[in-house]
């Protein structure tokens, strides 16, 4: 492979990848700088998400600019505010020995007329967004008549997002003369007709196989229900004490829902999507990247851009709507010769999306159990133990205190003084999964649960007291709240519940029969209270042989949708705050 030096680059700009760290190129960058150096023909280049596209395109830009004009040269668009930022960043980075070299980004959420002084001021490069840029040329602050050189980084994502018509203005305002360069990592039907409309005869360069995964990733799949997947998620996280992920979402909603619920329970999470202002998304990156967060739960915005390089898990919460856009999610990790994990939470619905998955990435997902509690505190433990290992030990700072340490723990014994220290530091986590169940065998009941309900419903389990309480849709009660009432009453942590049947206004639960009279009494000793209303449990009388059914039900009515049973604490069904400790994950 040859180096940097040898792809006819200056000085100048070989002294600041070395300074960077950047000691060999990667293939993409091998072909793509020497053809944009020595040819004026068009490019369609293909590269994997994480194989270094950004100085692909602009190193030889940034080699060709002149200096001595402050007109501009070059625009390149990015489909989100991110990854413009990200390649604003890095032109200044790998420039930053040419004084007279500008790069100026711009991008909506930010101070338009703050941009338009900059682009006053005169710089050879513009980076931008497709909807800012226009703006930008429609107030006449921004002319490309004089561009040499139009890039298109992402060119399917910005499509994806609705940029055309967009992309139609800004290269209807740049000269037939200028060199477009259009770098994609898939290059679906429409980034093709791009290819057709807006250049000519390109050349063709490609880093591996076009749409395929990065062979650094391997791809595991979990089987869950609606009811199993935040829980799995969370597991997924503490068998993996050193997690560094991006969790993906489809909505806005969800992010947001599912970045919520792990911090209430204890995770370094935070949320990145559209309804932030750019203020909020920096501040959430510069923590993700200084790893102050360990998880960042995004929607596909996120997908793009994210100069981060040490991601040991991309998970994905929901596929995406687009199959293609799974590629671009697992190539968030496995970048710059790493190894990374990209994992897909699956129901029995979304299990077939898998397999046009894997055509794509020309590899075959790994079916995975969820890891069980007792996995998960081994795992943890000795993770603890291996921080003890390693620690360093500073004697000058500790040395004056050790004589009276060592005379108050003297009647303990070696074996006694490691027991306290592990439960010091683990007893919450060991106390918090006691007893947990097997999410996976919870996920095959709810799923042949899902299907016989599909086929009218099933009959309640004999071992279970089903009881009526007052309260239904009408009252906004839905699963998760019954769940979190039921908690609230301390009838007993480890107590199992079982069908839940929410009707308009009244709904009914079913309880371990060992807890019937504990259960009766906590509600009514507790004077429970439900969005104002006095809440009313009485024990249901069965109707020998009579299944569930549509309305009109009565509190000895039978009816079951199957929910499944879970534990009544956190990590079986999201109820409830959680109340456990979890290892602070920032010193991870």
């Amino acid at each position: 492979m040859s180096t940097f030096s040898d792809l006819g680059l200056k000085e100048p700009i070989n002294k600041a990848l070395r300074d960077l760290g950047y000691e060999k190129p990667t293939v993409i960058q091998e072909k793509a700088i020497p053809q944009i150096i020595s040819s004026s023909e068009d490019l369609k280049a293909f590269a994997q998400t994480g194989t270094g596209k950004t100085a692909a395109f602009s190193l030889p830009i940034i080699e060709l600019a002149d200096e001595t004009s402050t007109a501009t040269q070059a625009i390149i668009l990015s489909p989100t505010r991110e990854l413009a930022v990200q390649i604003g960043r890095n032109i200044e980075d790998f420039s930053k020995y040419l004084p007279n070299l500008k790069v100026v980004t711009v991008y909506g959420g930010s101070n338009i007329d703050q941009q338009i002084r900059q682009l006053k001021r005169g710089a050879q490069i513009v980076v931008g967004t497709p909807g800012r840029t226009v703006d930008l040329i429609k107030r006449r602050a921004l002319k490309l008549n004089t561009v040499k050189w139009l890039v298109l980084d992402e060119a399917d994502e910005m499509l994806n997002m609705g940029f055309k018509d967009e992309l139609d203005k800004v290269l209807e305002a740049t000269p037939e003369t200028k060199q477009t360069l259009l770098f994609s990592a898939t290059f679906p039907r429409e980034v093709e007709s791009i290819a057709r409309n807006y250049m000519s005869n390109p050349v063709e360069i490609t880093s591996g196989q076009k749409n395929q995964g990065s062979d650094n990733v391997s791809h595991e799949s979990y089987f869950v229900t609606e009811r199993t997947r935040y829980q799995a998620l969370k597991r997924i996280a503490d068998v993996n004490p050193n997690i560094y992920a991006i969790v993906f979402c489809r909505t806005r909603r969800e992010t947001q829902e599912v970045a919520d619920k792990l911090i209430q329970d204890g995770y370094n999470a935070d949320s990145l999507h559209g309804d932030l202002s750019q203020g909020q998304r920096d501040s959430v990156m510069e923590k993700f990247r200084k790893k102050n967060i360990q998880m960042l739960v995004a929607t596909d915005v996120a997908a793009r851009g994210l100069d981060v390089n040490n991601l040991t898990h991309v998970i994905n919460h929901k596929l995406p709507d687009q199959i293609e856009n799974y590629n671009h999610r697992s190539g968030r990790t496995g970048r710059a010769g790493n190894k990374g994990v990209s994992i897909a939470l699956v129901n029995r619905k979304e299990r077939g999306k898998l397999r046009p998955i894997e055509r794509i990435l020309k590899k075959k997902f790994v079916d995975t159990a969820i890891p069980t509690g007792e996995e998960i505190c081994k795992k943890q433990l000795f993770h603890l133990i291996d921080k003890v290992e390693n620690t360093e030990i500073n004697t000058s700072k500790i040395d004056a205190f050790l004589p009276s340490i060592y005379e108050k723990l003297n009647e303990f014994s070696r074996e006694d003084l490691i027991k306290k220290f592990v439960s010091l530091e683990f007893n919450s986590f060991l106390s918090y999964y006691e007893n947990a169940p097997d999410l996976n065998n919870m996920s095959s009941r709810d799923d042949r649960g899902d299907r016989n309900n599909s086929r009218g419903g099933r009959m309640s389990n004999e071992n279970m007291t089903r009881f009526f309480i007052n309260l239904g849709r009408k009252d906004r009660l839905n699963p998760a709240k019954l769940m979190g009432l039921i908690n609230e009453q301390g009838i007993d942590k480890n107590v199992e519940i079982g069908a839940i049947d929410i009707l308009d206004t009244f709904s009914f639960f079913e309880i371990d029969k060992n807890f019937e009279n504990q259960t009766l009494d906590a509600f009514g000793n507790n004077n429970s209270e439900f969005n104002g209303r006095r809440v009313n449990v009485e024990i249901t009388k069965e109707r020998k042989g009579r299944r569930s059914g549509g309305g009109g039900r009565r509190r000895n009515d039978s009816s079951n949708k199957g929910f499944g049973r879970s534990r009544n604490n956190n990590d079986r069904f999201q109820g409830k705050k959680s109340n456990h400790r979890k290892f602070d994950r920032r010193s991870k």
